[in-house]
């Protein structure tokens, strides 16, 4: 792949040369974890790759979990884990440690740390490093496919964007609040570094398990983003998905639809957002469903103490004309 420069900014202390190529389309998909951003690109770059585009897909989540579809249920070893292993052993990590392949599309994992023996975000940086020291800026594909997870918001999981490593984004949310509180937060980060002079746009939403209540487009309506694609929320595809069972195929019923997201994540150019404020977000929501009508009532110092608080009169002397 081609690279040029790209941006260095202050905000991000760790450092990584990896830089965004000139042809090959780098899309990072963000969402809340659960929302189907691993379904969801299993299934793309199986379609991709079936159209005899050359796909890369990296799982940039701890849980590693992104390819697991894509290689039926099987878990492949991940950079970082396998990088200090063979660190361990004076070995030498090489691509076929680390990426696999399946029915033309390559897959690789970035991984993290364990439960409490690090930081996410700093693993996803310090894999991306590997990444380079592997060649990434000589590698030759149409389109790199990185997989996010939304929820956090530590340096790492935000390195796509505040380093211009891509050219634009794609979140992936529900019709629920949460999905997309994350998929707001995506755009405030997106309009953030916008701000300080950053590139990347985002080029719209998915929206999976599509219920049909429409809030996911009344978002997408008032933030300024496409919709690419609505997956239903339909009994097939859950099933299908449960059983590591890929729909985003010609020969499958789904096939069109993941056929048309294909175009649609191609061809969408990068757009500047305008990210909602809380109020807005809820806004999208019938009252009884988020709580508008609730009143904060202040606690007080007796409240936290469990105790019957008692106004007691001053004793304070109080003199004329003091």
């Amino acid at each position: 792949m081609n690279a040029t420069p790209g941006r260095i900014l202050p905000d991000i202390s760790a450092e990584s040369s990896v830089k965004a190529p000139k042809k090959t389309q780098i899309i990072a998909i963000y969402g809340k974890g659960g929302i189907g951003k691993s379904f969801t690109l299993a299934n793309l770059s199986y379609m991709m790759a079936e159209q005899g585009k050359r796909v890369l897909l990296i799982g940039c989540d701890p849980k590693s979990d992104t390819t697991s579809l894509l290689f039926g249920g099987r878990s492949c070893p991940t950079i970082i884990e396998t990088s200090s292993k063979k660190k361990a052993a004076g070995e030498a990590v090489v691509i076929g440690d680390v990426c696999f392949k399946r029915d033309g599309v390559f897959a690789m994992e970035l991984g993290g740390p364990e439960v409490g023996r690090g930081c996410g975000g700093r693993g996803i940086i310090h894999g991306f490093e590997l990444l380079d020291k592997l060649g990434f800026q000589d590698w030759d594909f149409d389109y790199v496919l990185l997989d996010f997870l939304g929820d956090v918001v530590c340096g790492g999981f935000g390195l796509p964007i505040a380093r211009d490593l891509c050219q634009k984004v794609i979140v992936v949310a529900s019709n629920d609040l949460q999905s997309l509180y994350v998929a707001n937060n995506v755009c405030s980060a997106v309009d953030y570094f916008r701000n300080l002079g950053g590139n990347v746009g985002v080029a719209g939403m998915v929206i999976n398990k599509d219920d049909g209540t429409g809030e996911a487009q009344a978002f997408c309506s008032a933030v300024g983003i496409p919709i690419l694609a609505a997956i239903p929320a339909d009994e097939d595809i859950r099933r299908k998905s449960a059983n590591y069972e890929i729909i985003g195929t010609s020969q499958s019923q789904w096939g069109a639809l993941f056929e048309q997201l294909g175009m649609a994540v191609a061809e969408a150019p990068p757009v500047r957002p305008t990210p909602l404020t809380q109020d807005g977000l809820l806004g999208l929501f019938k009252g009884d469903a988020v709580g508008r009508d609730v009143v904060l009532d202040p606690a007080t110092f007796a409240d936290m103490c469990g105790i019957d608080h008692v106004e007691i009169p001053s004793l304070e002397v109080v003199y004329e004309g003091s």
